[in-house]
């Protein structure tokens, strides 16, 4: 009764989660390293990346809470249809996971540059825009195309 609606959410929500990630990394990344004073950069830094997590936040738990409803609803389906499904929610799982990760490295980092430890706070979120970030875009753009693929059969 409700699928459009759910459908509707899970979808947003990826793509404000994957979007997000995109353009923090593509576009906000490179102009931050242009920035000459490593302590405005870092500082600049962990407030854009504060803002973006918490603002994906909410759209994380929706994505979540709808893909398991859509799971779900696909539970007397046969086929690998079902399965992909639930190969599409453990990514985002894993994503979700790795997400977390960043957000704690994230937070810790920012009370270090908080109380003025600048380069152990750098050290804390050091892979965070080359390698989680990277990481996430890559699993979401996979779980992107196997919800495609989804509503293509």
């Amino acid at each position: 009764m409700y699928s459009h609606t759910v459908v509707f959410l899970h979808v947003l929500s990826a793509f404000v989660w994957v979007g997000g990630m995109i353009a923090i990394r593509v576009a906000v990344h490179p102009v931050l390293q242009s920035i000459d004073d490593p302590r405005i950069k870092l500082g600049k830094t962990l407030e854009i990346t504060g803002r973006l997590f918490h603002l994906v936040i909410p759209f994380i738990l929706i994505l979540l809470t709808t893909g398991l409803m859509l799971l779900y609803a696909v539970d007397g389906l046969e086929g690998g249809l079902k399965y992909v499904f639930l190969s599409k929610e453990i990514v985002w799982t894993v994503m979700t996971a790795n997400f977390s990760y960043m957000y704690l490295c994230r937070r810790t980092a920012w009370k270090l540059f908080g109380a003025g430890k600048f380069s152990e706070a750098k050290a804390k979120v050091k892979h965070i825009p080359n390698l989680l970030l990277p990481v996430n875009i890559v699993l979401g753009m996979a779980a992107l195309y196997l919800g495609v693929t989804l509503r293509g059969l």
